[in-house]
């Protein structure tokens, strides 16, 4: 009959702080994916505007100036009558779907030129990285700004002036990635053992880089939030009546003083959801971090 060995007190000590060293960590990698599960949250949200509006967010559909819980409306009435919560809800899907477009975009040719630039070397990752830092030296704001003025506002115009100042942030982060990892052990081997440049960057070289593009992409959601709200504050949007956040809350400035809801809920929009993008981030980073 076996004997159980008796527990020592040091063991149960060594237990007792593994427990206490497990439990923080789990906890941390639990809040991790809750807050990266965020951006499904709000991926949903925006996908099922449409069907989750309770009224038409261009149409008046009740009285002017309502405050939040008369008349039927949630979050209230603007000065023409429409309904503060369907607008609300369009203009979050508009900053959320434009955002994600900006960073793919700003991922496919930040991402090709810091590829390129990286594994190639030499004079061409010289002429490429020039070309970055030009764009990398004017001032974003301004340069948007510029761009969509001399365009025209407009949905396509404003997106089209926010990737072209977007890109090089990607292209700098994932050229210094590929730089770094070309000079790992198991690149170098396979250099040695005869591989094509560009067949070791596809297999070896961008896969390592891939967390790092995809970290700063989820971190960039709400910084690109703010900046398509700035612009459309700014009046380089789309125009009346489309719902956006920014301008919804630039037009109805003059009812500040007496009804503050309707220029102050599509701004406390813009910042739920910018928060939102950034507590997103920071889980993705933490997720990524472990591995």
């Amino acid at each position: 009959m076996a004997v159980a060995e008796p527990v020592t007190p040091a063991a149960a000590v060594r237990v007792r702080g593994l427990a206490r060293t497990r439990r923080p960590l789990v906890l941390s990698r639990v809040w991790a994916w809750a807050a990266a599960s965020l951006l499904l949250v709000v991926t949903l949200v925006a996908v099922l505007a449409p069907v989750i509006s309770p009224q038409d967010p261009l149409m008046p559909v009740g009285m002017p100036g309502l405050a939040p819980g008369q008349g039927g409306f949630l979050l209230g009435s603007d000065g023409i009558g429409r309904d503060i919560l369907s607008r609300i809800l369009a203009g979050l899907r508009l900053s959320w779907f434009a955002a994600l477009v900006v960073i793919a975009s700003g991922l496919v040719v930040g991402g090709t030129v810091g590829v390129i630039a990286g594994a190639a070397g030499g004079w061409v990752d010289n002429v490429l990285m020039r070309i970055t830092d030009l764009f990398l030296a004017l001032p974003a704001p301004l340069l948007a700004i510029a761009v969509v003025a001399a365009l025209g506002p407009g949905l396509e115009n404003t997106l089209l002036a926010v990737a072209v100042v977007w890109w090089p942030f990607y292209a700098r982060i994932v050229r210094g990635e590929i730089r770094t990892l070309a000079a790992r052990p198991h690149v170098e081997a396979a250099r040695l053992a005869g591989v094509g440049r560009w067949r070791l960057a596809v297999r070896h070289l961008v896969p390592g880089a891939v967390p790092a593009a995809v970290v700063t992409a989820s971190l960039d959601v709400g910084n690109l939030v703010l900046t398509l709200a700035s612009l459309s504050f700014l009046g380089l949007g789309q125009p009346a009546p489309a719902a956006e956040l920014g301008a919804d809350t630039a037009r109805n400035l003059q009812f500040l003083l007496q009804q503050w809801w309707i220029p102050v809920l599509p701004g406390l929009g813009v910042l739920l959801l910018s928060l939102a993008g950034n507590v997103a981030g920071d889980g993705v980073r933490s997720l990524l971090g472990d591995r």
